[in-house]
This record gives structure tokens, sequence and C-alpha cells, in this order.
């Protein structure tokens, strides 16, 4: 499967929430809902960027997510506000979504 990167830097496929959606595994998405404090028939989620799919209820109220669609860019590395204060606050939190970005700019 191709590496699918959401607006904000997170790698979707590489993410607990994707996985156990694409492999259907129950285990997977109980231990998922446990750890992120959800209910386990929320976890299913084909990628943020994925406009059809299936999305974690957080998908809805995005706001870095809402931005990028709205400004039609592949992520926020394509963006020409980037870094935007939103983004920025995000980061501080998911160093790596940040790394992923930072990557994707330089190609």
């Amino acid at each position: 499967m191709d590496k699918m990167v959401a607006f904000c830097g997170i790698t979707c496929t590489d993410c607990k929430a994707f996985i156990a959606t694409k492999e259907n595994d129950e285990a997977k998405k109980r231990a998922v809902a446990e750890e992120w404090k959800i209910q386990p028939e929320e976890v299913n989620c084909d990628g943020c960027v994925n406009p059809n799919g299936r999305h974690i209820n957080y998908w809805d109220t995005c706001e870095i997510r809402k931005c990028g669609t709205e400004k039609e860019v592949e992520n926020c590395a394509h963006c020409l506000d980037y870094v935007c204060e939103k983004l920025g606050k995000f980061h501080e939190h998911a160093p790596k979504a940040k790394e992923t970005l930072q990557e994707i700019r330089k190609e």
C-alpha cells in the first residue's frame, strides 16, 4: 500500500486505527479504542485524506483537515501558509508529524 499522509503530517498508513480497519481486526480495534478512550465501533478509518471513506469521529471537527480541504492541498507541506498557527500548535504534541511534513517540503 502506498504511504498516505494526512494534512497535518500524520502518516495514515502507519496509524493503529487505519491498520486495524484495513485488517478488519477486532482485537486491534479494541486495543486502539482502549488506548484512545473511544468505543471499538469508532475505530474505523480509511485515512483523513480519503473524503469518501470511514473516519474516526474527530475527522468532522478537525480544523487542519478542513483548512487543507478548502485550500485543495495534498497536505499542509504544500500550503503557502505553512506553518500556520493551528498546525504549529498541533505539532507541539506530534513531532513525528512535523518531521514528515518537513521531509515532504524538502522534496
